[in-house]
């Protein structure tokens, strides 16, 4: 028995990192997008780098309040594949795709249409809202290929193929870096260039998702036709993701907005550290996005008692891999600014950000698998209702620091510690929300 028992746990563990660590290394490459384009339009200066800031906070907002379709259609796609229904599975994947399709083009109007509107929420410099509106207004064209990869993503991942994602990833990062240097630096382009780079690099990220997605649905002879019940359903099942992570998205544009009316230093270096988080947020994401897969597999297949074990292993290995983070980012928080800026200012205030953003890093691990955990099982209704709870609750913790009369680089530092204590109340309501057995359904649909 005692055999048998280490036998489960072993493979489990294996499975977990069979699908953690490719999911790892796929979005550490994702963040370099952003992370290219800060270093890139850094070294035009100050400004631009703002202006990068005020851009990539709008475009993300619009972008990742649909990341559902990442999502959703993992947990969905993998119930039925525990469920031994494949082509179901991938017809749900489809449908999935197509939504992504409507929503991008929509959502791409929008953009275009209502660029300086938006660029101007924010109390940053006219010149770095000007170097806004550029970016944005391109970057815009991208919004279809960017949802479409969320779609196409969700769907290999429901099928515990995390590797492809990781090819194309590692493929569009590589030409997103050589085409913004080219355009920015050899064509002359400015911040434009960054933005025409990254636009080619998600248009061919999203192509090449497609189609790996259409040619398994051909083989499972799975509908590839435009379904608008099923469509339907997809959107319908999205929206208490949607609403969670409208949440989300709230709380990180309101610390932007706050960080704003710091200066341009401090919104600068408040671009780049948030930057910094994110690319540790999606490393942190990697067990997030195996529990969404296997969580959702083992329910399809009634298997409770997998589902629990494997969230306990991957939440000690959240915590673990934050510890570890976070004490690499706070050896090297003097070092990292040298890649970003000349400005003594932005570096000085990067600096101090980044010990606080490492500090950070073993809560945000919990938060992050746990919430993947939740979604995978299909809790979405909890997570919408509780992550608005938490919106509400963190938004008076961001007036702490103009109330103080805090500016420059304290001011900034208040802001982060501010964040992580909306890190922290996020750990402890998905903990409490696990412990119980409300999320455990089982069966191919929730």
């Amino acid at each position: 028995m005692t055999s048998t028992a280490g036998s489960d746990t072993s493979s489990r563990r294996r499975e977990i990192l069979t699908l953690a660590i490719p999911a790892f290394l796929t979005l550490v490459a994702e963040p370099l997008f952003l992370l290219a384009d800060s270093a890139i339009i850094g070294h035009l200066g100050t400004t631009s780098l703002a202006g990068l800031g005020v851009a990539t906070g709008i475009l993300l907002t619009a972008v990742n309040i649909f990341v559902f379709l990442a999502y959703g259609t993992t947990s969905v796609v993998a119930r039925r594949l525990g469920a031994q229904d494949k082509a179901g599975a991938l017809g749900a994947g489809i449908d999935g795709i197509w939504l992504s399709l409507g929503l991008g083009i929509l959502t791409m109007g929008v953009m275009i249409v209502g660029t300086r509107p938006l660029v101007r929420l924010f109390a940053a410099s006219p010149a770095a809202l000007d170097q806004a509106a550029i970016y944005l207004r391109i970057s815009a064209l991208g919004i279809p290929s960017m949802l479409l990869v969320l779609a196409a993503t969700g769907v290999l991942r429901g099928l515990q193929d995390t590797r492809t994602p990781l090819i194309v990833a590692t493929i569009g990062f590589t030409a997103n870096a050589i085409l913004s240097l080219l355009f920015v630096h050899a064509f002359s382009f400015g911040i434009a260039g960054a933005a025409w780079g990254t636009v080619v690099a998600q248009t061919g990220m999203a192509l090449a998702l497609a189609w790996v997605v259409l040619r398994g649905a051909k083989r499972q002879s799975a509908s590839l036709a435009f379904h608008p019940a099923g469509v339907l359903r997809s959107a319908l099942g999205g929206i208490p993701l949607l609403i969670r992570t409208l949440s989300l998205r709230a709380a990180l544009v309101a610390t932007t907005w706050v960080a704003a009316d710091l200066g341009d230093a401090q919104l600068a270096a408040f671009q780049v550290s948030l930057t910094v988080w994110s690319a540790l947020a999606f490393a942190l994401d990697a067990l997030a996005i195996a529990g969404q897969a296997i969580t959702g597999k083992y329910l399809g297949a009634t298997d409770v008692k997998g589902a629990r074990e494997a969230t306990s292993t991957m939440v000690r290995w959240g915590i673990w891999f934050g510890v570890i983070l976070g004490l690499l980012l706070i050896a090297f928080h003097q070092v990292i600014p040298l890649g970003f800026t000349n400005d003594p200012a932005v570096h000085a205030a990067l600096a101090a950000a980044l010990i606080v953003v490492g500090l950070g890093q073993p809560i945000a691990g919990i938060a992050f698998v746990l919430d993947g955990v939740l979604i995978g099982a299909g809790d979405a209704k909890w997570l919408s209702i509780a992550q608005t709870v938490m919106l509400v609750a963190y938004l008076p913790l961001l007036a702490i620091g103009p109330l103080m009369g805090a500016t420059g680089t304290t001011g900034l530092v208040i802001l982060w510690c501010a964040f992580t204590a909306f890190m922290g109340m996020r750990a402890a309501g998905l903990t409490w929300r696990a412990r119980g057995d409300a999320w455990l359904v089982t069966g191919a649909t929730r």
